[in-house]
C-alpha cells in the first residue's frame, strides 16, 4: 500500500497534463499515473497525421522523456490496467492486484474507437487507429496495399485518406450518412473537404451503409461489401465510425455513467473523492450536458483539476472547445461547438483554400470554422470564450 495522494488512471493528455499541472502549480503530495500501455504517455493525434506519415518520429510523439517522470516525481506504473475501485477504501486495485490509495482520484480513461458490427471485422487487414501500435502496423501495409477503404468520413478517415492519396494509392471513403464530417462541421466545411478529396483523386461514397468485409479464403481482407450489393476492392480496410468514452472501470465501480463519466462543473463524479476528465467526462455546459474528443478539452479540464488539488478551492470549467484536422496542405481549425446551429455564413472563398464559416444558433454566435486561416480561429476562440 502507497502512501495516499493523487492517483490518475490514464495517460493521454489528459492525465499527463494532470500529472504535471500538479506538479507545476506546487502539489506536494504522491503524484501516481497509471497507464495500460507499456510506452512512455504520449500524443494520439498525430497518430493518423504526422506519426503515420514518418514527419513526427517516436521521441517527438511521447509528451517527455523518461527522466521527465522522476524529476517531477511522478511514480509512472506503465503496463498494468486499473480493474476496479474500492471507493469506501479509498484505493484503485489494478490487474496485477497492487493497491494503489489515494485522497483524490482522477479518471483520465479517454475513448476508444467504436468496431464496427460487421461480418468479416476479424479479418486481417482490417485496421482501427488508436495506438502507437497501431499506426506502426498501418504503416507497414499501407506502404504495400493498394486498395485502401475507408469506412467512415469523420477527421480520422479524411487525415487518412489525405495521406494515402499523397503516397497514390487507391481510395475510397465510404460513409454511411449524406455528408463527410456530418456530425462536426457546417454544410459549407462539408461540402469543401467532400471537393476537396474529389479533387485529390479519392473516391468517395455517400448514403453508402456497409453490409460486411469479405475475405480471399484466407483469413485476409479482398473487400467491402456495401448494403447495395457492390463489392468494393480493398487489402487494406480502416474503420473510422466514432469513438466511445471509456467508462467501465466507473461502471464496475458504481459511478454515475450516461454516455461518458457524469461529472459536475467542477469535474467531480457522483463520489466526490473522484474526478473524471477529458473523453471520458460529461460535464454541464450551456444547459446541456456535453462530452468532447479533443486535445483542448482534455488540458483545460486537466488544469481546472489541478488547480483545485493543489489550492483546495473548488474550480468550474468554462472553456470552449477546440478542434483541428490536417490534411495535405489544408488545416481546418473550429473553435466552439455548431451543434444546432440554423444559420452559416462564409468568409473568404473556399474556391481557393482558405475561408471561414460563422455558425449561429439564433443571433448567437456558436463556433467558427477555418481552413488556412489561423488569425480567424485565434479571434473565434477569444470572442466565444465565456467571460
Amino acid at each position: 500500500m502507497d502512501q495516499p495522494g493523487v492517483v490518475i488512471v490514464g495517460a493521454g493528455h489528459a492525465g499527463f497534463t494532470a500529472a504535471a499541472s500538479l506538479r507545476q502549480k506546487g502539489y506536494a503530495g504522491a503524484v501516481t499515473l497509471v497507464t495500460a500501455e507499456d510506452d512512455l504517455p504520449y500524443q494520439r493525434p498525430p497518430l493518423s497525421k504526422g506519426y503515420l506519415a514518418g514527419s513526427i518520429g517516436g521521441q517527438r510523439l511521447a509528451f517527455r522523456p523518461a527522466d521527465f517522470y522522476e524529476r517531477r516525481r511522478i511514480d509512472l506504473r506503465r503496463g498494468d490496467p486499473a480493474e476496479w475501485i474500492d471507493r469506501e477504501a479509498k484505493a484503485l486495485i489494478l490487474s496485477s492486484g497492487q493497491s494503489l490509495r489515494y485522497d483524490r482520484l482522477v479518471l483520465a480513461t479517454g475513448s476508444t474507437p467504436r468496431t464496427a458490427a460487421l461480418p468479416g471485422a476479424e479479418l486481417d487487414g482490417v485496421f482501427r487507429l488508436h495506438s502507437r501500435a497501431d499506426a506502426d502496423t498501418l504503416r507497414e501495409r499501407l506502404a504495400v496495399a493498394h486498395h485502401l477503404v475507408i469506412v467512415g468520413g469523420g477527421f480520422i478517415g479524411l487525415e487518412l485518406a489525405a495521406h494515402a492519396r499523397g503516397q497514390d494509392k487507391d481510395v475510397t471513403v465510404v460513409e454511411s450518412t449524406d455528408r463527410l464530417l456530418g456530425r462536426a462541421v457546417s454544410s459549407a466545411t462539408s461540402a469543401f473537404f467532400h471537393a476537396t478529396h474529389l479533387s485529390w483523386g479519392c473516391r468517395v461514397l455517400l448514403g453508402s451503409p456497409v453490409a460486411g468485409l469479405v475475405g480471399d479464403g484466407t483469413g485476409r481482407v479482398r473487400g467491402v461489401r456495401l448494403q447495395e450489393g457492390s463489392v468494393l476492392d480493398a487489402d487494406l480496410v480502416v474503420v473510422g465510425v466514432g469513438a466511445r468514452a471509456n467508462t467501465e472501470l466507473a461502471e464496475r465501480s458504481g459511478l454515475s455513467v450516461d454516455n461518458g463519466v457524469m461529472v459536475d462543473a467542477g469535474l467531480r463524479t457522483s463520489d466526490p473523492h473522484v474526478h473524471a476528465i477529458g473523453d471520458c467526462a460529461r460535464y454541464p455546459s450551456g444547459g446541456r450536458t456535453v462530452r468532447y474528443e479533443c486535445v483542448e478539452n482534455a488540458v483545460g479540464q486537466a488544469h481546472t483539476v489541478a488547480e483545485e488539488l493543489t489550492t483546495g478551492r473548488p474550480q468550474n470549467y468554462r472553456r470552449i472547445p477546440s478542434f483541428w484536422s490536417d490534411q495535405q496542405d489544408l488545416k481546418l481549425q473550429i473553435a466552439g461547438d455548431s451543434t444546432g446551429h440554423d444559420r452559416a455564413v462564409v468568409q473568404g472563398d473556399p474556391a481557393e483554400g482558405s475561408f471561414a464559416v460563422r455558425c449561429f444558433r439564433g443571433a448567437t454566435l456558436v463556433a467558427v470554422e477555418s481552413v488556412n486561416r489561423p488569425s480567424d480561429h485565434v479571434s473565434a476562440r477569444q470572442q466565444l470564450q465565456p467571460a
